[in-house]
């Protein structure tokens, strides 16, 4: 990247007055380098926030000051030898296949090279030089130099170049020590062959590059897998789009949508923004969004969302909101600070991992001192100091966390679920407690018109009248009506209803004390009802109720067999909480609640030692969503709401409380299995390496092995289908 490179324009003006940049990064391969990113960004007094994570090859960092600052921060990141690309700039997967080719080029060089020197090798080391003669020991050594030396120089270029990048910086990573293994072991042959000495270890250095670059080609594709989620997404906000421009229709690109604009989707298309149809009929695929395998039918009117997919026929849009404005762009946005952020797994291997450069390079040291000392030659003290340099790395450890953490949100994502907080599977899976709202959350939240003792007659014409108004009792009458409606001259009278004159007569929808039956009782008081009059004289009530989602009786018994304990928190009336909670089992009840009353119930909980999680849709919830341990709100729910929450789910259906619940406390589990194979690896592999019973080629083989078993374990975590 040239040190001009502006990256000033991306930056996001915050609303405290900083600034943010989010950038790709190249040639990020272990903690060290995420280590030394930070350090060199949080040395600035202006830099607040820095987070790079490796998974996902993404910088995120906030400064004070001006935009331009942001470009003298991400020079500093270049020097240290790492490319700043910016994230969606459309050639990220053309950056990606000419760096695996690059591997996989020097892959073959070095695996063409280390066969021949094997070859020499077994002649070398099957007998005596007194058996084979002296001048033919040369020359095989010396053929052996020939062959490995251009090989070492041209596959050690991934190596090599990052080291030097951070030395020129006074900085060091995990190229560093992984160099000087292998230039310590050519040299040191070069000397040997010079001298007609017997430690001339060619085929090992070069044997030592073919399988450290197996470990990078293999951890750079798993990564990539682990990104794919995040890059489907995106791909869905680039390409262009047919938008109508002087009644003339052009193709632009997406990115340059923006709101009043109308686009044509052909069928087959993705629709390319959010907003509404206004011309069409079609079948929507809404899965990339809500995880919903079934299209939707759409219509003129139907609210639309960019990503999702156009199955039947061309359709008109109407754009509401610009590309980077969207709900996916939000999603990428909510998954890209998921990841990023710093759990408490997360912190624990930033902090092992600063320690590595002094700590491998100390052992290395104390190695070659220590085997001096104990009389051997310094050839054999050389060797294991060697060995120690490349078996002593914090990948694994560094691809403990972010990789359980990509794979998730991934699995998570194509469920429709969101997650906000970068910890929020990690607490979310020592909940015990979940307390739930009612309306909206255990329920659609949509009052439903419950069959009754009226004619049809009598239905249309209050469907007529509801027609009219946007009250939701008026919305769910005018919903369930599939027949035709009059178009009457409608009043609507707040806090009383409607009112219309119908072939001279005065005809009314409202509330009982307006136009009911005052000697009349409700069946229950659990029902909300609206009456229909004629002339003052009642003739139908129309009664509904707030249905409970479909599955929430299946979650609740599931999660009741996970030893979860569940508390129902409501604002609505205390015979209708009540109600609900008998149909789901649920044994905690508190209705009539204010928003205070609701933080407050939360806060005893946690009092009483319990982690809870808080599920709400309502403003009357988000008080709750942040006082709870961990926190999670529907879709349908308030922008404030879902601001709160830490994660969000997509959906009519309950289960994803259930589904992201297990997938925390597998991702919990996957987490510290890998934190554990890393400190056993390293607990068995360094003492090995230090006692000499380990050769370097041995050592890359387990540095890459222990790397690729963690990557692996975390893998199994697309394993889990579990459901309620």
């Amino acid at each position: 990247m040239s040190m001009t490179t502006s990256f000033s324009s991306l930056a996001q003006h915050l609303e405290n007055g900083e600034f943010q940049l989010e950038l790709a990064v190249e040639g990020i391969h272990c903690a060290a380098c995420i280590r030394l990113i930070e350090n060199a960004l949080s040395a600035n007094d202006e830099v607040t926030y820095v987070r790079v994570n490796m998974t996902t090859e993404r910088l995120s960092f906030q400064w004070r000051g001006d935009a331009i600052q942001g470009d003298v921060l991400a020079a500093q990141v270049t020097k240290l030898g790492y490319k700043l690309h910016a994230p969606n700039d459309g050639r990220a997967d053309e950056r990606v296949e000419n760096h695996e080719k690059l591997l996989l080029k020097a892959i073959a060089v070095s695996g063409f090279a280390a066969g021949n020197l094997m070859l020499l090798s077994i002649g070398l080391w099957s007998t005596s030089s007194e058996t084979m003669g002296f001048a033919t020991r040369e020359l095989l050594h010396w053929v052996s130099a020939l062959i490995a030396l251009p090989t070492i120089v041209y596959a050690g270029r991934p190596f090599f170049q990052s080291a030097i990048a951070v030395l020129k910086q006074g900085k060091t990573n995990m190229d560093v020590p992984i160099s000087i293994a292998v230039i310590l072991a050519s040299l040191m042959s070069i000397s040997e062959a010079m001298r007609q000495g017997e430690h001339v270890y060619f085929d090992s250095a070069v044997m030592l590059l073919f399988f450290l670059l197996i470990g990078r080609y293999l951890d750079a594709r798993a990564k990539g897998k682990a990104r794919d989620s995040a890059s489907r997404l995106l791909s869905k906000l680039a390409g262009t789009a047919a938008v109508y421009i002087d009644g003339v229709l052009k193709r632009i690109p997406i990115k340059e949508l923006t709101g009043g604009m109308t686009v044509l989707v052909a069928a087959g298309e993705s629709i390319p923004a959010d907003g509404h149809i206004t011309k069409g009929e079609t079948d929507i695929d809404l899965s990339l969004i809500s995880g919903e395998t079934l299209p939707q039918h759409a219509a003129i009117g139907t609210q639309t969302l960019a990503g999702t997919l156009n199955i039947t026929a061309p359709i008109e849009v109407h754009v509401e909101k610009a590309s980077n404005e969207s709900l996916l762009s939000k999603i990428v946005r909510m998954m890209e600070v998921a990841e990023q952020g710093a759990a408490r797994y997360v912190r624990l291997a930033d902090k092992a991992a600063s320690l590595y450069t002094p700590v491998v390079h100390l052992f290395g040291a104390l190695t070659f001192i220590g085997w001096l000392a104990l009389g051997v030659e310094w050839q054999v003290a050389l060797l294991n100091a060697v060995t120690v340099l490349i078996i002593t790395c914090p990948c694994a450890l560094g691809l403990a966390v972010p990789v359980v953490q990509v794979l998730a949100s991934g699995e998570l994502l194509k469920n429709g679920i969101l997650l906000r907080s970068g910890d929020a599977l990690e607490r979310l899976a020592c909940v015990d407690t979940i307390v739930f709202d009612k309306t909206g959350t255990l329920t659609v939240g949509k009052p439903l018109l419950v069959s009754g003792e009226y004619t049809s007659e009598h239905k249309q014409l209050a469907a007529s009248l509801a027609s009219n108004s946007q009250h939701p009792l008026s919305k769910a009458i005018y919903a369930s009506w599939e027949g035709t409606v009059e178009k009457l001259d409608v009043q609507e009278l707040p806090g009383k209803g409607l009112q219309a004159n119908v072939d001279g007569k005065l005809v009314r929808l409202g509330s009982k004390a307006w136009c009911g039956d005052k000697e009349h009782e409700s069946t229950s008081d659990n029902i909300l009802e609206l009456w229909l009059s004629i002339d003052d004289k009642p003739q139908a009530c129309f009664e509904f109720s707030d249905a409970i989602r479909s599955d929430a009786k299946k979650v609740l018994a599931s999660l009741h067999q996970l030893g979860i304990e569940t508390h129902l928190l409501s604002g609505d009336r205390t015979e209708i909480a009540n109600q609900v909670a008998l149909t789901l089992n649920i044994q905690h009840v508190s209705a009539e609640t204010s928003p205070i009353d609701k933080c407050a119930y939360i806060e005893k909980l946690k009092e009483h030692g319990h982690n809870v999680l808080m599920v709400g849709d309502g403003l009357n919830d988000a008080p709750a969503l942040a006082a709870a341990h961990v926190s999670m709100s529907p879709s349908s729910a308030l922008d404030i709401t879902q601001n709160t929450a830490d994660i969000v789910f997509q959906g009519e259906q309950l289960e994803p409380v259930f589904g992201t619940l297990l997938t925390a406390r597998q991702s919990n589990k996957l987490v510290k299995q890998n934190f554990g194979l890393a400190v056993v690896y390293n607990i068995f592999a360094i003492p090995l390496a230090v006692m000499g019973f380990v050769t370097p080629m041995i050592a890359a083989v387990a540095m890459s092995g222990s790397s690729l078993v963690v990557i692996a374990n975390a893998f199994r975590l697309r394993l889990q289908k579990a459901r309620p």
